[in-house]
């Protein structure tokens, strides 16, 4: 929900939960000022000169005069770096363990006093100041990091009980640790990817980008921060391509420069990025290669994406705001009259008694579990909104067995936190601590109970609404942090990931033989584990379709394969054009979701006129067509990290004018996708990478690379196959059959299936098939030597 949404639901909620917000906003404020050290004067920190080394498995400890820096090359080729002590220990980021170090590399000396690690993939340099340079085997440079800077401050005597000298020693009490800052210059042409999700554009811009997951209302293009933030930067050049991950959840910045190239300056002009932290260790990893290579060696550090169950690749529709079930029947049969296929209906939190978490309001739904069933049968699930807010009731259910194992976030004095959610005031459970992600993962049994097939997680930055700014925890409120003890600022990050632990964990174990269905609207670094996100409160523009494209783009370059937007935008009304537009884009990602506000109307695609109709049918009959395609997708993402959606020079990454192409993109490495993002637009200029493409309808050839004008009628956008493509889809009867693209003179063509494994965890082998010119026609062969075993359809 956003602010919009908020303002909009005041009258319903009435005068008591305003006055509820300000109060909640006023105790964050005074539960900050008594609860956070004061800090005092702050003293500047630098590395200084280094006095010796220490070598170790995979690398070594540098000492300098007044830090040390551990560097450490693991099986696989990730790099780890970490000063004053940091080791590469397990995080909220990392798939539960600490890669091996690699036994082949060590440390040994350099010249001028510094020292040097080499591997098989990355070479690191360490200077006698303290200068860090990542080269590639051959010795060019990929990033150079300059010695990083601490501020240190000390907390003033008369700071008070909460945070001075003899204060209560509760969990995260006592000074402020040093913020950093680190600076990094990288290769003149170098373009900077990532962070999360950045809704100007996967290419980051010169600018600032903040790292702190906010609720946002109407994202548009220069919303920032958003839901989801990550220390997780890619970066590409003419050198090569690699990805840096600071492995820290606190409050911070990253400040992008792309270099001086062609300005004329006669100063250096190397890239320059920056990173600036409010607290917590300077660690971080380096990962070099190809973007495959690179994704691939990300997923196996921070984890695997989940494989979501197969119906959820299909078309899904939600609204905040059903209102009962005969609406939700009206919906689900409005799609079957029409013959548009349906794979699920979301009910969000106004579903819930009073909006309570994990209730049903048995007015409107006095037979859920029986509404679920009659969906079920006709192939549609019903997904349940999950927020983090629990009612702060005595007698309340979810409350009671939650105060029961003190399962609640406190506050410095060891009083609750609360503030104001969608069920009026609220506490909040800190997922920081096993025992209460054990807690909450058995609530979903209620939720299963009652017939749903899968959970989405929204509200879970966390926001808690209040007018004074914020909206989320008091930093000062306290988490158990697996133990550690600390405090929100770090906490707030990772907040919504360890949610999303809590509810996969309970799905598994009350139904472990079906995959969890779970997706988030807020998350970091490693969230893949557990499911997907959605883009949020996506404004609903033509800027807010933009943006969309471009979320689902840097997210699947931080390793979050499985996204999607709200068709149509959360808010606002868009007109019938925009709509379709946005409906064809939406049907080539991922997750593929029509969602709305209650104030923004309706979003079944017949609300929109015959013709918008017309093009909603034909975008979800091809999506069903290349299920086949999306389910093998879905596969190679578990088993490497590739994103289902890639960006134009995922395949070519020294191809500067693809690197600047936003406006298109790969779905996998046999299609290209080129939507339309403006209106009135009937047919756009699309830049192709290298190779014969063809235009899936209309046949016609084209080369590249180079840019090419394709139509762009309103019934559809343009799709392009690679050729010598052999693409799964499903054939008139059901049946996967490969749809072959010939392949260019003198080339040839690839292609593979992985089979839908549907809702359980078998996993299935991977099929691979050559394609080649012999004696004039277009040939498949399976790589094995087997027969094909599916139906070849050939294309021309």
């Amino acid at each position: 929900m956003d602010a919009r949404g908020l303002v909009r639901s005041v009258r319903s909620v009435g005068t008591t939960w305003r006055v509820g917000t300000v109060r909640a906003a006023w105790r964050r404020r005074r539960a900050d000022a008594a609860g956070l050290p004061r800090p005092g004067a702050e003293r500047a920190r630098v590395p200084g000169t280094a006095r010796g080394a220490t070598p170790r498995a995979g690398g070594g400890v540098i000492r300098f005069a007044r830090s040390t820096l551990t560097v450490r090359v693991t099986v696989g080729g990730a790099v780890f770096l970490g000063w004053d002590g940091a080791d590469p220990e397990p995080s909220y980021a990392l798939a539960g363990r600490v890669p091996e170090a690699d036994a082949r590399a060590g440390l040994e000396p350099d010249k001028d006093g510094g020292w040097r690690v080499v591997s098989e993939r990355l070479l690191v340099v360490v200077s006698r100041h303290g200068t860090v340079e990542v080269r590639t085997p051959g010795g060019l440079l990929l990033r150079r990091e300059l010695p990083p800077c601490w501020w240190e401050s000390v907390p003033l005597p008369e700071a008070g009980p909460a945070g001075g000298a003899g204060a209560d020693e509760g969990p995260g009490a006592g000074p402020p640790p040093g913020r950093w800052l680190q600076r990094s210059e990288v290769a003149p042409d170098a373009r900077f990817f990532g962070l999360g999700g950045r809704a100007p554009g996967p290419l980051l811009r010169n600018g600032s980008y903040r790292l702190w997951n906010t609720g946002q209302g109407s994202v548009g293009p220069h919303g920032d921060p958003l839901y989801i933030t990550m220390p997780v930067q890619l970066v590409v050049a003419d050198v090569g391509t690699h990805l840096v991950f600071h492995d820290n959840p606190w409050d911070g910045r990253v400040t992008i420069g792309e270099g001086e190239e062609g300005r004329g300056s006669g100063h250096d002009r190397r890239g320059r990025s920056e990173i600036r932290m409010t607290g917590g260790p300077l660690r971080y990893w380096v990962i070099a290669g190809t973007p495959a290579r690179v994704l691939h060696g990300w997923a196996r550090l921070s984890g695997p994406p989940a494989l979501p169950p197969g119906w959820a690749l299909g078309h899904q529709h939600a609204r905040w705001g059903f209102g009962d079930e005969r609406e939700v029947r009206r919906v689900a049969a409005g799609y079957r009259d029409r013959g548009l296929p349906l794979r699920a209906l979301h009910l969000d939190v106004d579903h819930g008694d009073g909006h309570r978490v994990f209730t049903v309001d048995r007015a409107r739904f006095p037979d859920l579990p029986g509404l679920a069933a009659d969906l079920a049968r006709d192939g549609v699930r019903l997904v349940s909104a999950v927020n983090p807010a629990v009612k702060a009731e005595p007698g309340g259910t979810v409350y009671d067995s939650g105060a029961a194992v003190d399962a609640f976030v406190r506050d410095a004095r060891g009083h609750e936190v609360r503030g104001v959610g969608w069920p009026g005031e609220a506490v909040f459970p800190d997922f920081t601590e096993p025992r209460v992600r054990k807690w909450w993962g058995e609530l979903y049994a209620e939720r299963l109970a009652q017939g749903f097939a899968g959970v989405w997680h929204d509200m879970n930055e966390p926001t808690a609404f209040g007018p004074l700014g914020g909206r989320t925890l008091p930093r000062s409120a306290r988490h158990a942090l697996e133990g550690r003890g600390g405090d929100h600022r770090e906490a707030h990050n990772v907040y919504a990931l360890t949610m999303a632990e809590a509810g996969h964990a309970g799905l598994r174990q009350l139904r472990p033989e079906r995959r969890p269905f779970l997706f988030s609207r807020s998350g970091w670094a490693g969230m893949q584990r557990y499911g997907g996100t959605w883009s949020g409160e996506v404004a609903g523009d033509w800027s807010g379709l933009r943006a969309s494209l471009s979320l689902v783009l840097g997210l699947g370059l931080c390793g979050v394969p499985y996204s999607g937007p709200d068709i149509g935008g959360s808010n606002g009304s868009p007109c019938p054009e925009l709509f379709l537009r946005w409906f064809q884009l939406s049907a080539c990602l991922p997750l593929f979701r029509t969602h709305a506000a209650r104030s923004a109307g309706r979003r079944e695609p017949w609300e929109f006129g015959a013709e918008v109709l017309a093009g909603c049918a034909a975008a979800m009959a091809e999506r069903e067509r290349l299920l086949p395609y999306f389910s093998t997708l879905a596969q190679l993402a578990l088993r490497t990290g590739a994103p289902y959606v890639r960006p134009l020079w995922w395949q070519h990454p020294r191809d500067r004018a693809l690197r600047a192409c936003e406006d298109a993109f790969l779905l996998g490495d046999a299609l290209l996708v080129a939507p339309v993002l403006a209106a009135g637009v009937r047919e756009r200029r699309v830049r192709l990478p290298r190779g014969r493409w063809h235009d899936t309808v209309t046949g016609e050839v084209h080369e590249g690379p180079g840019e090419v004008l394709l139509p762009a009628p309103l019934s559809r956008i343009p799709v392009l196959a690679r050729a010598g493509a052999a693409v799964p889809v499903a054939g008139t009867d059901g049946a996967t059959e490969l749809e072959v693209w010939p392949p260019a003179p003198g080339r040839t063509g690839s292609g593979l299936v992985i089979a839908d494994a549907g809702d359980g965890w078998e996993r299935p082998p991977v099929e691979r098939f050559t394609v080649r010119r012999l004696a004039g026609r277009t040939v498949v062969e399976r790589e094995d030597g087997g027969a094909v075993g599916y139906p070849v359809r050939l294309r021309t």
